[in-house]
Order: structure tokens, then sequence, then C-alpha cells
């Protein structure tokens, strides 16, 4: 397969082009001829036992540029102490060696990280000058991820945030609109925003993750398979599983986790989506509370809590047979997270969807590791955007649903004489 600038590839099916057609009239031909091929492919795909969903800082990225909100950049930052150099360089090595080629601000803090560690146990001069100059970066960092937030919740005007807010509704929806009788979809995200949470909100869609509580939530080692459900009426003794229920695992942690050092636990603080950088749950010294965990380069760095609980959730989600996992804004730019990827994909009715903006070298090397057969690739600006990928390839279930119900009322009626052929009924799948 050639890496263009756009390309698609959905079983038998696949095409490149560098550019896409300039008039209206091409665009629409081609996005008919493209989705005929592809939204009945994900349609299928999508019916898996076992659903999952891999976001990367490419969607806040999509959903800020619909509300024209600029997303949280990952550049490299300067602590300003005299261990800065070795910091980049070891921050540079290690992207090095997950195939990341340029390090940024993650990179960054774990390395810093591993320094002050190293000078605590040192007990050496220098420490509490990293730990200040830590503190700042990290502090403004969270503060970007809030005014992320903020202006994806406000948007530039009125118009924009509808479309941002609907765009993302759209997106959560086409993949948990399935039977309550399957099991839930599980999203993972490397993102610590609450824009999934955001979303869910607006969908109106209940979240389990391994928080418990209401007034003070706080994370459990032990996984919660406690799910919803209801009695219809008039049955007794058959329950239905309540629909609308989705699980959630930030891989990465979250903006919103605190470290309570007294009683050895994480809590998740109650920070409104988009609130302001002087709110009172949020940290001044966010190194000592903060649960944002940077990129781990090595195995053994993941063994840390709460890592271990959400790594082994990963891998148990999607190291099964029957799996499908649906990756959108992630650039493969994790190990931790491929090496997990590439242990489903030995599993033979695994299947992974890949939809990028473009096929960086990441990517690419990715692919080399993997058989086509189970892997689809939507790559490139076009299928990336998230208005284009919702309205046009994304499977609806709703509809689909009708639309089916539809076509076996019309194969079953016949045809008056003076009226032709009904046409062939619309591409799709069986609901979700």
């Amino acid at each position: 397969m050639k890496w263009n600038k756009h390309c698609y590839r959905v079983g038998s099916h696949s095409s490149t082009w560098d550019d896409l057609p300039l008039t209206s009239e091409d665009i629409d031909k081609f996005v008919s001829a493209a989705r005929k091929h592809i939204e009945p492919w994900l349609s299928a795909v999508f019916q898996a036992d076992h659903l999952n969903l891999l976001l990367g800082s490419g969607f806040t990225a999509a959903i800020g540029n619909m509300a024209c909100s600029a997303a949280t950049g990952m550049v490299k930052l300067k602590f300003g102490t005299t261990f800065d150099a070795a910091i980049d360089a070891h921050a540079d090595s290690s992207a090095k060696t997950m195939g990341r080629g340029t390090s940024n601000i993650e990179d960054q803090f774990r390395s810093a990280l591993a320094v002050l560690e190293g000078l605590n146990v040192l007990d050496v001069t220098g420490a509490e000058k990293l730990k200040f100059a830590m503190d700042t970066q990290l502090k403004a960092f969270l503060d970007s991820l809030l005014a992320t937030e903020s202006g994806i919740a406000k948007g530039i005007d009125e118009e924009h945030r509808k479309k941002a807010g609907s765009a993302l509704q759209s997106f959560l929806l086409s993949f948990t609109s399935r039977a309550a009788s399957r099991e839930r979809l599980h999203v993972f995200t490397s993102n610590y925003d609450r824009l999934i949470e955001h979303g869910c909100d607006l969908t109106g869609l209940r979240v389990i993750d391994r928080f418990v509580g209401a007034l003070n939530p706080v994370f459990r080692s032990s996984r919660v398979e406690v799910d919803v459900h209801y009695n219809p009426p008039g049955i007794r003794g058959e329950p239905r599983f309540m629909e609308g229920v989705v699980r959630l695992t930030k891989l990465h942690g979250s903006l919103d986790w605190h470290f309570n050092k007294e009683g050895r636990q994480i809590h998740r603080k109650g920070i409104p989506f988009g609130a302001s950088c002087d709110h009172t749950d949020v940290p001044q010294q966010p190194i000592d509370t903060v649960m944002i965990y940077p990129n781990p380069a090595k195995d053994v760095e993941t063994t840390q809590y709460p890592y271990a609980e959400l790594f082994r959730d990963f891998a148990a989600s999607i190291c099964r047979p029957n799996v499908v996992v649906v990756t959108y804004g992630y650039g493969f730019g994790d190990d931790h997270i491929n090496r997990v990827l590439l242990d489903m994909l030995t599993i033979s009715s695994t299947h992974l969807v890949i939809i990028a903006y473009e096929a960086d070298p990441r990517v690419k090397g990715f692919c080399k590791s993997t058989r086509d057969a189970q892997v689809s690739l939507l790559i490139g600006p076009h299928f990336a955007d998230l208005a284009t990928l919702v309205e046009n390839y994304l499977p609806k279930p709703a509809l689909d649903y009708i639309t089916g119900r539809m076509t076996e009322l019309m194969k079953h009626r016949p045809i008056p004489p003076h009226e032709p052929a009904a046409a062939a009924a619309p591409a799709g799948g069986d609901p979700v």
C-alpha cells in the first residue's frame, strides 16, 4: 500500500491519493464512492463482541479546532536549573528508544522526576530548586489544560460551540450505541483533560471507572464490574442491562486526580470542566498531589501504583478473542501502549482500526509489525476531520436500525406494475 496524503484500507478495498478534488461535485462523488466501502465495513467491525476505543491528543485537538480553541501543546520547556542539559539528553534518548523521535514535555517530566528521586536519595543540594521549577512548569501545564477545556466549553461563538458539542456527542454515540446485552464499550485515553467525561455528560452516558464514591470518589485497585440494570414493568426476575453505559480508563492519569499522602489514596476532585486556574481544587504544588504520569520507557516503571492497575485493565480488555480496537488521534508514540496492541494482534480474531491525520513514521513503523488483514486504515486530513468522519463514515446505529427495518419491509412488499423497482438499500450494517 502506498502511503499518500489520503488513503484508506478496509477489508479487500483500498485507495490512495495525494490531494482531494477541489470542486464540490467531485468531492461528493469521491465521498460517495469511499463511503460505500468504509461505512458498511465499520458497521460490521463494530459488531465485535468486545469494542474498545483508544483516544490520543489528536481527539482533543480535533474538537478544539471545531470550537476554534487551541489545544494544549506538548512542546519542550525549560526548567531553568543546572540539570536541564542532563534532563533534555535523557528525554531525547528515551524518546528515541520508544521510537517517537523528538522528545516532548512528557519525556522531560519523566526524566526530571527521575533526577528528583535521585537527588532525594543522595540527599544533596539542588532537589528543592528542581522541585520548585517542576511545580511551576506542571502548574502552567495544568492551567493550559483547563484553558483548552474552557475554550471547548465556550467556543469562539455560539455556532462553533454547538458544532463542536454536536460532533463530540455524535462521535461517542457511534461507539456507545451498542445493544445493552453486549459488553460495554471500553474507552482508553492517554489524555489528561476531561473531554471524554464532558462528552458523556452532554450525551447522557453513564461512566464506569475505578473510582467509587459520590462525595469523594476513591480509586480502587480491585476491578469494579458492577453494572447498572433495571427490571421492566410487569416482569420479575428478568433484569435487563441499561443502555448508554461506558467504561473509561485514563492510562496516564487525569488533571483532577489527587494523591492523599495521609490516607495513601487517590481521590478525584470536583474540578468543573474548563474551571479557572485559581479554582480551589487546582493545586499550587502539583508534583506532590496531581496524578499525571509521563510516558514510561521501561516495563519496571509501569509497575508503580496505579500504573499496574490501569495497564492491567488495558491488557485484559483487548488481549482476548473477538476484540476490536479503534484508535483516533493516537500517534503510536507510546511504546508501552503499542506493545499491548501488538500482543492483541497475535490473536487472529482481533482487529485494529487506525484513524489518523497523517501517516507519520511512527504509524508506518507500527503497521510494518502487523498483518494487513487485521488492520483497517483511515489516514489523512479528510478522514481525520471529525465532522466528515461522523457524517459520512462512522455507522449511525439508530438510523441503521430503522433503515434495516425499512429494508426488510420493502423486501416483502410486492412492487406495483406502474412503479419502478426500489433502489438498492443504502450502505450500512446491522444495528450496533
